[in-house]
């Protein structure tokens, strides 16, 4: 038997050697294990000590290496947004309702904010280094104080008689900060420090705790608004209640209350499948080349007699070739015995709702009893009429019938799938409940099947707000207009891929319900219908709803979030950053659960949209800036996959006579681009380059990948973004971990946003 080691005494060496291996100018260095010779006790300490320094310049190397992969990644990414931000365009510079001088005014109000949080925390941070402000567990009043300064050593019990001498507001700090002491308070910077505690003492945290105060009860009345929304909708799921269509023998029954009028559009026969009354459909666009054709393709194959069905093509288009295009369109499947006609509007007075005004005063539509509405991308199903006109049958006060959407690119990108979680939660819970046991909610514009009647009773579209669809909605509730809603028929759509493109959308939708408020209050007190309709259309449709959720959203998570991180005394609890939001966003998500694994970006990205929905809000309110202006969301031709088929078949196979209706460009249309191009190389005859430019250009209308535009920079959310970072930068000085990790995500996600990294990517 072999004899111990008597390195550290008789006890067995046991393990193996350890080799560690380092960089050069550092050897080789083995730690010795069984079997290595025996030595005396001072070489074997001296080697220990020197494997021991070796081992701690191993993790020395391997820590800086560390800090020099985290500089060099912080470092290139800095390269990259100094890279985007030079070779993108400013959105804020472009003539639209977010560069007026009420957007101005809110982006400088934004950069003094971020200056000033910029100075406070070069100010804490020289107060953390210096020991004038960190925590401690210390009582939070003087007299609790001095009774545990008695049990101290007797040359420290003299400390409350210096702190008599201070103002009697800093004698109760929170617990997590300390009182520097007489000696600390030397020089400039350390009175500029002090004043700084007082000001923001007396001045600054009873504001910001009264106004954070009244935010949190603002979202608490809205997240129980949320969570019995979702209740009732749930309730309709389970006891399977939605609208039916009338039988045969309520339709006898109600027919008393009909009109005369409404016996001669077909209702003499009591069978709902022989029920086809006189249907206009109504189809608004203006310069949308992208999806013209699709949505004109899917309108005309509606199943319903064409002798009772007038389609109206309302172009507001003033791209002449554009004009031309769909009039062609027009032209191909009035060929094919579809009643449609095309009408152009010289002058786009009042937008979408002047263009459908001007539409239902032609002499004709006295003849017609319903009117269907679709915009420029919506692409109905053929049995679309059959699933919603049926409905108005022996039902004399029903005045619209609203259809749900369905999104053709919800997967397209990130952006898409978090507007599809909002939009779901929209329509299977908020337009669902209301519809159910209200029977009232806003008119999405589209989609929809309104009586005339109630249109004309209600006195018409009018020009007065941006949003037309919910000024006629609310004008035909308070006249005693009951709404259907039809979860389960739903019309193909498009959702904007943009952020540029959805934010001017999101503008426009938040900007125009606070005009309607203004001009629609005194008539909703005025109006005969009972009290309890007044309150939930003051108080929820408008006020919760459209008012204080874009308002506390704002104020809450990117005001005064960020203030109390510099201001400790106002410090929000957890409950309000962290669960609440987290549950109210896991709510928002149940109507599209496959959208679960982005409940986060979700939550981070509304926040990062109040701040347009707050800056649209304000400006309708108060009637700001360019708050009246429409801007057409900007389309990219999505068309359903059976579309998609049917155009790559046009494309490779060469057109053939066929009685199927499909999809394609008309021999019409071609002759119209043919002329168009003769037009131009007629104006270019003088030029050098006419006849090159002719030769270049295409013989037919092809899709070809245009110069796409350089990305947009949106200083907003780049001023917010560096606040909010600054913000998280100060929560460590802290130590507030909860509360770090959120501005620092959020930041993070206003950054992407203002750098446009989200949606659809351009060059």
């Amino acid at each position: 038997m072999a004899p111990p080691s008597s390195w550290w005494g008789s006890e067995e060496q046991r393990g193996t050697p350890v080799v560690v291996k380092m960089d050069n100018p550092y050897s080789l260095v083995e730690i010795d294990g069984p079997g290595m010779p025996a030595s005396d006790n001072n070489k074997a300490k001296n080697k220990n000590a020197k494997q021991f320094t070796w081992v701690l310049l191993l993790r020395a190397h391997r820590a800086v290496g560390c800090v020099a992969w985290l500089a060099a990644g912080f470092w290139g990414i800095l390269g990259i947004v100094n890279r985007r931000v030079r070779r993108s365009q400013d959105a804020d510079d472009e003539p639209d309702a977010e560069a007026s001088g009420r957007g101005r005014t809110m982006l400088r109000f934004l950069r003094a904010f971020l200056l000033l949080s910029l100075a406070l925390l070069a100010l804490e941070t020289v107060a953390h280094l210096k020991g004038w402000q960190f925590p401690e567990h210390l009582p939070g009043n003087l007299q609790e104080l001095e009774e545990q300064l008695q049990h101290l050593p007797e040359q420290l019990q003299h400390l409350p008689e210096q702190l008599q001498h201070l103002p009697e507001h800093l004698r109760q700090l929170p617990e997590h900060l300390r009182v520097p002491e007489r000696r600390e308070i030397q020089g400039l910077l350390h009175r500029a420090y002090v004043a700084w505690l007082e000001f923001r003492v007396d001045y600054i945290a009873w504001a910001i705790q009264k106004l954070s105060t009244f935010c949190i009860l603002l979202f608490m009345v809205q997240s129980v608004d949320r969570i019995v929304q979702c209740l009732a909708c749930f309730w309709i799921k389970i006891r399977g209640i939605r609208p039916r269509i009338p039988t045969a023998a309520s339709a006898k029954k109600n027919r008393r209350g009909r009109k005369s009028a409404d016996i001669e559009n077909g209702d003499a026969d009591d069978d709902a499948d022989g029920y086809f009354p006189m249907v206009l459909v109504q189809m608004p666009m203006c310069n949308e080349k992208e999806v013209y054709e699709t949505s004109i393709s899917h309108v005309c194959q509606m199943d319903w007699p064409r002798d009772r069905m007038l389609i109206q093509v309302l172009d507001d288009s003033d791209d002449e070739v554009c004009q031309m295009l769909i009039k062609a369109e027009v032209t191909k499947w009035s060929q094919r015995g579809v009643n449609i006609i095309y009408r152009h509007r010289l002058s786009r007075t009042g937008y979408k709702a002047g263009n459908l005004k001007s539409a239902m005063s032609c002499d004709y539509v006295k003849d017609y009893e319903f009117v269907a509405i679709f915009d420029a991308d919506f692409q109905p199903n053929p049995d679309f009429l059959k699933l919603t006109v049926p409905h108005f049958k022996g039902n004399p006060e029903l005045g619209l019938v609203q259809a749900r959407w369905s999104f053709v690119n919800k997967d397209e990108n990130l952006l898409t799938r978090l507007q599809n979680i909002n939009l779901c939660f929209h329509f299977e819970v908020e337009q669902q409940v209301n519809g159910v046991y209200l029977n009232f909610f806003g008119f999405n514009g589209t989609a929809g099947v309104w009586r005339i009647e109630a249109l004309e009773d209600s006195g018409g579209w009018m020009e007065r707000t941006t949003v037309e669809d919910m000024d006629i909605a609310v004008r035909a509730h308070l006249n005693g207009w009951k709404f259907i809603f039809l979860n389960d028929v739903k019309v193909l759509c498009e959702l904007p891929e943009s952020y540029e493109a959805y934010r001017k959308q999101q503008h426009r939708w938040h900007s125009g319900p606070m005009q309607l408020f203004r001009l629609c209050l005194p008539a909703v007190f005025k109006s005969k219908i009972p009290f309890w309709k007044k309150a939930n259309l003051v108080m929820l449709f408008f006020l919760l709803r459209k008012l204080v959720l874009p308002f506390y959203s704002f104020t809450l998570f990117c005001v005064i979030l960020p203030l109390t991180m510099f201001v400790p005394e106002a410090e929000l609890p957890i409950w309000v950053i962290c669960y609440i939001p987290v549950l109210m966003s896991i709510l928002n998500i149940l109507p599209a659960p496959k959208s679960f694994p982005f409940v986060i970006p979700y939550l981070l990205f509304e926040n990062t949209m109040s701040v347009t929905k707050f800056n649209a809000m304000v400006s309708g309110l108060f009637q700001l800036g360019s708050s009246y202006e429409w801007i057409v969301t900007k389309k990219a031709g999505r068309t359903s996959s059976a579309s998609d088929i049917l155009a790559l078949a046009e494309e490779t196979v060469p057109a053939r006579p066929t009685a199927k209706l499909v999809r394609g460009v008309s021999e019409g249309g071609l002759e119209e681009w043919g002329k168009l191009r003769e037009q131009e190389a007629a104006e270019w005859a003088n030029k050098e380059d006419a006849a090159a430019a002719l030769a270049a250009a295409p013989a037919t209308p092809k899709k070809s990948s245009k110069a796409k535009k350089p990305n947009r920079i949106f200083k907003k959310e780049l001023a917010l973004a560096f606040l909010l970072l600054t913000a998280a930068t100060r929560s460590l000085l802290s130590a507030q971990g909860l509360h770090f990790y959120f501005l620092l995500f959020q930041g993070v996600t206003f950054l992407a946003v203002g750098l446009d990294l989200i949606g659809e990517q351009v060059s």
